[in-house]
This record gives structure tokens, sequence and C-alpha cells, in this order.
């Protein structure tokens, strides 16, 4: 396998919201390729552990929430679980990071835990493959629960790998344009863009000088600018990123190249990279008051639905709203598209008492009111198609363009690989080499890069 190359400072592997759990996620993924590669994936576990028929069950649920908030909304669930469910108890352990989770799973024994929530889609492909979480389809048609009706299809897709249902979403993510209405007035514009061609001029009508850098930046556009990732932009062009024979196609989807092509050219219209990384060393920390964002050094930005909770909170001295994020002008007709992530569960493999750990699972990923309370509680798009049109929803037009964004069919996300989000650090790697001017033939790039990613994939398998 040919080495990802990270650059100085980490490469982002997809990971849902949440600067403190990126470091986790990233180490996760490494500590995966190795655990993949060793699990057998030999099933261990059992079904039927009398729960069915009333008998006392204790079953352990791991999860990686710590924010008083996130853990408060996940007990109140989990109580009004055992409520509905008297004879199955529920052992919560939180703040688990994935890699932890990963060698208990290993290593399987009384001290497993019997269901798993993660944070990282990305894994989901080593998960599935690596058989160390059961496939939930038996127990989906049991149940008479049809995914695709129940489920958005982007967050279907990032909860399976080739036709294994090993996990399913529990709370989502969705990206969007975030824009300061009060410099939007000042520039004289009405309305937030829907295309990128907009974009680009409002982006460069927002941009206002200052000495060697910028009073205010229309919009932060290298990669190692939050959120600013490959994945999240081919999120508007409805990349497929491996063709039907399981070959990375990046270099044949002309999609892909518009897009780096579109990124560069933007780099170039605002100041270019040197300048743009210059103005970028001066922001701080992305999930502060600090952000760029809130302190209005940058007057639009990409970024996720929990960023509205955030900036209620640090009260910016400006007003903003949200909008989806701009499509290429040739996809005038899919604005309202977004990138979505979020958080997946599933049951150990390992697990003896699979049964109740299943009717956990079914409960917190399908019932209505759970979802929606556990959404509302922290922030999160909720993660079923009954949930994003309930009535006891929190929805604020804000919140809502990520509801919407959730709900639009040509929303679309990461798909899962057998190494995870290795070949997403790749992609990212050609970014940084392409907008700096590192590499300057783009082709070429992307033909080494897809190469890499193939590789890669063949070496995990």
């Amino acid at each position: 396998m040919t080495p990802a190359r990270v650059p100085p400072g980490g490469a982002e592997v997809h990971t849902p919201r949440r600067s403190r759990r990126t470091a986790a996620a990233l180490a996760g993924t490494a500590a995966l390729a190795l655990f993949s590669a060793a699990c057998t994936g030999t099933p261990q576990g059992g079904g039927d552990d009398g729960s069915a028929q009333g008998k006392a069950v204790t079953i352990t649920f791991w999860h990686g929430w710590s924010q008083d908030n996130e853990t408060k909304a996940i007990n109140d669930n989990i109580a009004a679980f055992e409520k509905s469910h008297p004879n199955i108890h529920v052992k919560v352990v939180g703040n688990i990071a994935d890699d932890k989770s990963e060698q208990a799973l290993r290593a399987g024994g009384a001290d497993a835990p019997d269901v798993v929530s993660s944070f990282t889609t990305d894994n989901v492909g080593k998960f599935c493959s690596a058989k160390v979480w059961s496939d939930l389809t038996p127990f989906l048609k049991k149940d008479g629960i049809d995914p695709a009706k129940t489920f958005p299809s982007a967050m279907l897709t990032y909860s399976a790998y080739q036709g294994n249902q090993c996990s399913l979403p529990l709370l989502g993510d969705a990206y969007g344009l975030y824009y300061n209405k009060t410099a939007f007035a000042a520039a004289g514009i009405t309305a937030p863009p829907k295309t990128f061609g907009e974009f680009e001029a409002d982006a460069v009508k927002l941009t206002v000088p200052q000495g060697d850098g910028f009073k205010q930046l229309g919009f932060m556009p290298n990669y190692h600018g939050y959120e600013s990732t490959p994945s999240h932009f081919l999120g508007q062009y409805g990349t497929d990123y491996f063709g039907k024979d399981g070959k990375s196609d990046i270099a044949t989807d002309p999609k892909v190249a518009a897009m780096y092509t579109w990124q560069k050219a933007l780099v170039g219209k605002l100041g270019g990279f040197d300048k743009l990384e210059k103005f970028r060393t001066g922001f701080g920390d992305e999930f502060s008051a600090k952000n760029p964002f809130t302190t209005g050094q940058v007057a639009m930005a990409i970024d996720g639905e929990w960023r509205t909770a955030s900036l209620a909170d640090d009260k910016p001295a400006f007003e903003w709203a949200t909008a989806p994020f701009p499509v290429p002008d040739d996809q005038a007709a899919t604005y309202g598209r977004g990138y979505q992530t979020g958080t997946i569960i599933g049951i150990a493999n390992s697990s003896r008492k699979q049964t109740a750990a299943w009717e956990l699972v079914k409960y917190l990923t399908t019932d209505t009111d759970a979802v929606v309370t556990f959404a509302n509680a922290i922030h999160n798009v909720p993660s079923t198609l009954a949930a994003l049109d309930s009535p006891k929803l929190d929805a604020d037009p804000n919140f809502k363009t990520f509801l919407d964004i959730a709900k639009n069919p040509n929303s679309s996300t990461t798909p899962a690989s057998v190494n995870g989000g290795a070949y997403q650090v790749s992609m990212q790697n050609l970014g940084y080499e392409f907008e700096s001017g590192k590499q300057a033939d783009l082709q070429a790039g992307l033909q080494a890069t897809a190469k890499e990613i193939d590789a890669a994939i063949d070496q995990a398998k």
C-alpha cells in the first residue's frame, strides 16, 4: 500500500461534527486498519437471549458522547427505553473512542459491549467487512422495517457496505451555507447564491482588502480552511467516487476534475493561495467563539447544522442566516442538496444478547419520538424520514435549512470503503498539492491518486 501523504497538522478523514472527536476518529481509522486485518470475522454471538419471552437481560451500550447535554439526552432515551422494555436493562458507558471499542470487539468476552455507536461513518466498510458488527438485515426483515422507507437515502448509504447493513443511522449532519446578512446588505447582495457562478461573484464582492491581507474575506476556499474539504464540495456535484467494478473513478469522472478546477480558480480570484493561507493562520479555533465566521473574518462559510446552536450562544455582532450551499451552474436544478454524514450504531457480532441488543438499536434509530427528542437535545439532524417531518421537532428557519437538505433526494455522502476514509485523505492530499501549485497537471494527479486509492484498498482486502 502506498502510504497517504499527510501534510503538517493532518488531513481530514471525514469525521462528523466537532473537533473534539476528530483526533479520536483519526486514531480509530489507523487502529481499525490493523484491527480489520487481524479480525477473523467469525460470528461468535447468539440471537435468542430469552428477552423476547420476558427474561431479564442486561446489555452494555458504549457511545462517544461526552458533553453534559449529550449524555443527559442519551440517558433520557435509555430511561424511556427501559420503561417500555422493563425486562431489558442497559448499562451505558459514555465517552468511548473508536479505538477502545475496536479493541474490545476484537477481544470479545464478557467485558465487550453489546451495542456500539460511532461518530466515524468512514469506518462502516471496516466494521462490515471484518464482521465485528452484525448484519442488521435479518432483524429489520423480522420486524417488517423497510430501510428505504425509513431512513434518508444518503444516511442509508453511509451505514452499509456492499449489501451488509451492519449499522443504522443515529442522528445525522448536513452541510450548508452560512452567510453574514449584514455584510450582504452592505455589499448590495439581496439573496444567498444558488450556483457557483453567483457564489464566486458574491465572494469577490464581499472581500474587503486591508494591507497585505483582508479586513473581510468573502469565503475561505483553501482545503485547510474549516470544513472546506474535497468531500464536502463534491457533495454538491453528486460524485460516486468508485465505479461498478469497485475501482476509483476519480480520474474519469469529469465532476471530480470540475470540482478541483473550480476550487483552484476561486482561490485565484480571492487573492491567491499564499495570501489566503497567511490570512487563515489568524483564524481562531473552529469550535469556539473565535471561529472566523463568528468573528466576521469571513462572510460566508460551509458548515454543519450544529453551528446554528453555537451562533445562538456566541451572538456575533451581525445578522446571519443559512441556505443550501450552491451547486455547479450546470446542475442548477439540484440546488438544495448537500453533503451528509452522521453517527452510526450497531450490534457487536460477539454479543450473546442480540435479541435484546436489537430492541435497543431499533428503539434508538426508528422510534420517532426517541429520534426527535435526541435531535432536539443535541442540535443534530433527525435520521428518519418520519422524524424529519415530526411537528415535535425544533425547526427554526436557520435549522430547517438542514432538515430540507437531509430530505433532498439529491443530497449525497461519501461511500463506505474497506479501508475507511483513506481514499478521502488521498484526495485531500491531491487538493493541497493542486491548490498550492505543487501539482500543475490535474489529470496526472487524479490518475496517480486513483492508483494510490486502488492499491490501498487491494492491500486492505
